[in-house]
């Protein structure tokens, strides 16, 4: 099952999703074209507004809630839903609790999730539906075949984006080589990413609610947006994270990590921050981002520090490549750079330095091959 992080009511509609104990007793419930109110979690607080019914203490079988739930009362179930602690109970929530409902149970059902910290499920007689309620929120449930449905139409946006994502960073790469990167070539790069993850994070929605049913969608969102967010990182961290975007030909030296992965951080949170309509807009991108103004703003040259590309090179550690971009401060200086300029750099040797050398000169004569392809 997908992770429910740290929202309460995704918390509570993973105890109900598909393959699970809870979800299979409530579906026997709504075969059985029946009502049900039940409270998760079965704490002093929930104890303070309980009348009546009878003490269990049984553990949970799906066999059993549908035969609880044809009483009239609540049934109360241990907080991970794995015992039934009470069956056939009043809830007495205060009546002053503000409620939208109309309905006698799923009033009841909303003034306990507002009054007590626990989820609550109603399945609906008349409706035949079920609804989870957590604090003052409320899902109804919908039939898996709809949810796995928007699940798969969201997948197929998520893979046309990540193709441009692809084809974006190659192309970058290649500019890169030859020191002819402008803001628009950031920018291609940026704008796929981002909607790669946002539609990962829907996706991973509806995972929660589909549960078990989910995970051959699970399992291809997470090869799509796998290495993802790094690569965006890098890019930010190049382009972007150094002196607020800067652009045009750049010199001097880098400033310090931890003060470029904070405006790195910085810069995707903004980008997160816009709307999808923004988010498509290149101009908005790159105003929102700092990256220049008017109407040759992508169309204006910068240069990559070179963390993302020397990080494609094998066997150079991240430390190494700290240390030569500090030194340097841009890709197209570093490529100029000789092999005795490299040894300079503090804790790289020869051997390092010949690592570097030689491999940035295969990803020259790869992008040489590749655009003679």
């Amino acid at each position: 099952m997908a992770e429910p992080g740290g929202d309460p009511l995704i918390q509570a509609m993973a105890l109900v999703a598909p393959g699970t104990g809870l979800r299979a007793g409530l579906e026997r419930i709504l075969q059985a074209k029946g009502g049900a109110l039940v409270v998760i979690g079965d704490g002093p607080d929930v104890l303070s507004i309980c009348t009546g019914g009878f003490l269990l203490d049984a553990e949970f079988s799906p066999q059993r809630l549908s035969e609880l739930a044809k009483m009239d009362g609540a049934v109360i179930l241990a907080a991970d839903a794995s015992r039934i602690a009470r069956a056939n109970v009043h809830l007495v929530p205060r009546s002053s609790i503000p409620t939208s409902e109309t309905g006698t149970r799923h009033r009841t059902a909303e003034r306990v999730a507002r009054s007590v910290d626990v989820p609550v499920v109603t399945v609906s007689e008349e409706m035949s539906t079920v609804a989870v309620y957590r604090h003052d929120r409320k899902h109804t449930l919908e039939p898996t075949a709809r949810v796995l449905d928007r699940a798969a139409q969201a997948l197929s946006t998520v893979q046309r984006f990540k193709t441009r994502f692809d084809v974006a960073l190659a192309t970058l790469s290649t500019l890169e080589v030859e020191d002819a990167v402008s803001v628009r070539d950031v920018v291609a790069v940026l704008q796929p990413g981002e909607m790669v993850l946002r539609f990962s994070e829907e996706i991973r929605g509806h995972l929660v609610e589909l549960g078990s049913d989910g995970r051959l969608i699970r399992l291809q969102v997470d090869e799509l947006a796998a290495g993802l967010e790094e690569a965006l990182r890098l890019v930010v961290l190049d382009y972007v994270a150094e002196g607020a975007g800067r652009v045009g030909k750049r010199g001097g030296g880098g400033g310090r990590r931890a003060d470029r992965e904070h405006r790195a951080n910085a810069t995707l949170a903004t980008l997160h921050g816009l709307s999808s309509d923004d988010l498509l807009d290149m101009g908005k991108v790159v105003a929102a981002l700092g990256l220049g103004s008017g109407p040759t703003a992508l169309e204006e040259a910068v240069e990559a520090r070179g963390l993302r590309l020397l990080g494609r090179l094998p066997r150079v550690s991240e430390a190494t490549i700290e240390r030569i971009v500090e030194q340097f401060a841009t890709l197209p200086r570093i490529m100029q750079a000789s092999l005795g300029d490299l040894e300079q750099v503090g804790g790289v040797g020869g051997a390092k330095a010949r690592a570097v050398k030689n491999g940035l000169a295969r990803l020259v004569e790869a992008s040489i091959l590749e655009r003679y392809d």
